[in-house]
């Protein structure tokens, strides 16, 4: 375990804030939870509090001098929880408001990320208001079929789905619509998917995701016992820094610190293409973040000392 890391959150009594109203209620539940025991094993006094049922005001009152933000989707991955701590003036862990908010929305990521130069797929943007039999055609014509379907501001892969031609098309929009009024429509890329773990200035090993389904979807992330991780991922050493830069460049460019996680896969072209960056990843037994810390010489206690040590 990290002293230094420890060293800095002695003395220091922690709110884990997980839980609240989310699409990803559940699984923030779990990481809460882990969060709160590898807190406690290390020493620290940590309290888990769900903010579905406690008053978040209550924190100065209550005593807390800073927070662990295990909170996943909106409201506490979206950059307003993050607002609330600040007026609190109370230290947390993670990105700032702009970093937590930018991250949160996958098109405006998409276009910083291609402003700086960073490789994304090509994509479309469908509204209620622009989403109509001419525009579904253009779509087709520009990103061709198969293409996914992803609601703008939600995470764990809630409401995406992959789709093979305009009946499906509509179908998918429609139900994203159900999450978000803005929806992501991505061009299909058909190769490998790795994800890269960032702690401060650390970068961690890759990882390289398997999965039978269509793609990682929730149910390969939470429920399958069919998903492969492969860490230390099969990438030759230079693609694999190559793969470790860009996901630092990526993570840089909208504003994240502290801690997260940033996708990618390797097209047909042997390209990297960015999809996303987590400012809250999920910290549950099946977790990315902890494998790739476990690989980079972590165990969970020092990885979640090591997060709260950067929070402010």
């Amino acid at each position: 375990m990290s002293e230094v890391g420890l060293s800095k959150v002695d003395n220091r009594k922690v709110a884990v804030l997980f839980g609240g109203h989310s699409a990803e209620r559940e699984v923030s539940l779990k990481s809460g939870a882990a969060v709160t025991a590898g807190l406690q094993r290390a020493g620290v006094d940590a309290h888990g509090l769900d903010t579905a049922k406690y008053d978040i005001h209550r924190l100065v009152s209550d005593g807390f001098t800073h927070v662990y933000i295990a909170l996943h989707g909106r409201g506490g991955e979206d950059g307003v929880m993050q607002g609330a701590l600040e007026q609190l003036n109370i230290p947390y862990t993670g990105s700032r408001v702009l970093g937590a908010a930018l991250a949160m929305d996958k098109i405006r990521t998409k276009q910083i990320w291609q402003a700086q130069g960073l490789p994304t797929a090509l994509y479309k943007v469908v509204t209620p208001e622009n989403f109509d039999a001419a525009y579904a055609n253009e779509i087709m014509d520009e990103l061709g079929f198969p293409m996914i379907i992803k609601p703008a501001n939600e995470g764990s892969s809630i409401g995406m789905a992959k789709v093979h031609n305009l009946a499906e098309l509509d179908i998918a929009i429609q139900a994203a619509f159900e999450f978000d009024n803005e929806i992501l429509i991505e061009q299909w890329i058909s190769g490998p998917e790795f994800t890269v773990a960032i702690v401060g200035d650390e970068v961690f090993p890759a990882i390289q995701l398997k999965t039978p389904n269509a793609f990682y979807d929730y149910q390969a992330k939470y429920q399958s016992t069919t998903t492969e991780y492969l860490c230390p991922c099969p990438l030759p050493e230079e693609q694999h820094q190559q793969l470790q830069d860009y996901a630092l460049k990526a993570f840089k460019a909208v504003a994240a610190e502290g801690w997260g996680r940033v996708d990618a896969m390797l097209d047909s072209h042997g390209q990297f293409q960015l999809l996303e960056v987590n400012t809250v990843p999920g910290m549950t037994e099946k977790s990315l973040v902890p494998m790739a810390a476990n690989a980079a010489g972590y165990n969970f206690e020092s990885l979640v000392c090591k997060v709260l040590a950067l929070s402010y």
